[in-house]
Formats: structure tokens, sequence, C-alpha cells
């Protein structure tokens, strides 16, 4: 084979194949540079998104308060951690499969997740301390199930457009949506 015809085919991207890609959107709207398209859609898809990981948490974080009998400060620290926990581990499950490392993908959730998981987080326990006799229901109790669905539909309602304006300027989502594939 001559050098001509030989060539380095790792360099190459073939299809199917996505190399990892690191977009850092935080300056794009300083710069003139386009930020991320935030629609309505990509804004909704992304607070359904840690809307997930919060009711994992929550319900999670709920069903062991309850099952230890704890109190609510207890029973909201305990689904506020796992609720974090979810709504990371749901971005970064993906990015690992993309490919980025750990530490950028532990980055890249950090950057992504954060302000909505605590608007979400705030409004979603707000609400249901809010209800009067939610905090105390039991898991059987029909109280305790309206309450919880109303309160991650607040959540939602109320995340959304906040989602919609962090994307517009290139945070949040943005950051992780080049690994969307």
């Amino acid at each position: 084979m001559t050098e001509q015809q030989h060539h380095d085919h790792s360099k190459h991207e073939h299809a199917g194949q996505h190399p990892a890609k690191h977009f850092d959107h935080s300056n794009h709207a300083q710069h003139g540079l386009p930020t991320a398209k935030a629609s309505w859609l990509v804004a909704a898809s992304a607070t359904l998104h840690c809307l997930t990981g919060c009711a994992i948490g929550e319900i999670l974080g709920l069903v062991i308060a309850t099952a230890f009998g704890w109190g609510n400060t207890p029973s909201i620290a305990v689904a506020v951690v796992l609720a974090f926990f979810f709504g990371y581990l749901l971005t970064l499950l993906p990015l690992r499969r993309a490919g980025v490392g750990w530490g950028g993908s532990i980055k890249l959730a950090l950057a992504a997740d954060t302000a909505s998981i605590i608007v979400m987080e705030i409004v979603d326990n707000g609400v249901m301390l809010a209800i009067p006799g939610a905090m105390e229901a039991t898991l059987t109790s029909a109280l305790f199930w309206i309450s919880l669905a109303l309160s991650l539909i607040i959540a939602f309602i109320i995340t959304t457009p906040i989602n919609k304006w962090i994307i517009g300027k290139g945070k949040g989502h943005a950051v992780v949506h080049a690994y969307h594939h």
C-alpha cells in the first residue's frame, strides 16, 4: 500500500457514530452568536425530564420517611436529596452513553439541572406543605397521592417558563442538548 493509499480511519466520523462534543453556550448571547433554541416544546421536554427525576426522588423519599415515621422536616430533606440524585442521574446516564467522561458528565448534569430542580423542589414541597393534611397523609391515602400529583403539576407549570428562559440564555438543558441524538 502506498503512502497516498494509506490514511488513518480513526480520524473520520462514520455513519451512525457521533463523537462526544462539548458546546459552551454560556457566552454566545454576549458575542452575537446564536443561543439554544428556546421553544416551549424544548422547555417542556427539559422540565418533564427534571420532573421525572424529582418525582422518583419525592415518592421514594416520602415512602422511606413514612416507613420510618419521620416528621415533615426529615421527610422533605430525604425527598429533596433523592430528587436531586435522580434528577442528576437521568442526565448523567445518557451523557455517559454518549462517551462523556465522569468528570464532564457530572459538570454537565450540574449545569443542566440544578436551577430547574431547585425551582421544582421549592414549588413541589411548598404545595405539599400548603395542602392541609397532605404531609401527614399515609401512602394509602387518596389525599397524599392527589396532593403529590397536584404539587408536581404546579411545579411543572411554574418551572417550564423558567427553563425556557434559561435555555434561551444557552444555559440549563441547552448545555446537554448537543449530546441528544
